[in-house]
């Protein structure tokens, strides 16, 4: 194994011919290709899947990986709101309805028809909640 200094001043590491490249940053990405490099398994080096870069492991273990998990607040989910008006639930589009000509329907989607065909949009007036249907 032998390392080098290539031409943007990073150190590059390299089992066969030397490779001088400018990607730079994150360790998990190739500093040859900007491929993302896998995970350690049980071999010594990590290879570049795209352009057989290889790298030491002990390269990566002052690295200190964490990660957390946020979960929404159950109050506000919507699958927690229990509402009389179901059907006005969504979106509020500017589409004027066919019976009371006025500007305003929510609408939802459903596949009704085979998964090959367009889904049917369901659309309700907020003012007077007449009910259109559209396929698409």
């Amino acid at each position: 194994m032998t390392a080098k200094l290539n031409t943007c001043g990073y150190i590059v590491w390299w089992y066969r011919e030397p490779k001088m490249s400018c990607f730079s940053g994150d360790p998990n990405f190739c500093p040859e290709c900007g491929n993302v490099l896998p995970l350690p398994v049980l071999h010594d080096t990590i290879t570049c899947p795209r352009c057989d870069f290889t790298i030491p492991v002990l390269e990566f273990s002052s690295q200190k990986v964490t990660s957390t998990v946020i979960f929404n607040p159950l109050e506000l989910s919507t699958l927690t709101v229990e509402d009389d008006d179901s059907e006005l639930k969504g979106a509020v589009i500017d589409r004027r309805c066919s019976r009371c000509n006025k500007e305003g329907m929510v609408y939802h989607t459903r596949q009704m028809r085979s998964a090959d065909e367009g889904q049917t949009v369901f659309f309700t007036c907020i003012h007077c909640r007449y009910q259109e249907k559209e396929d698409s």
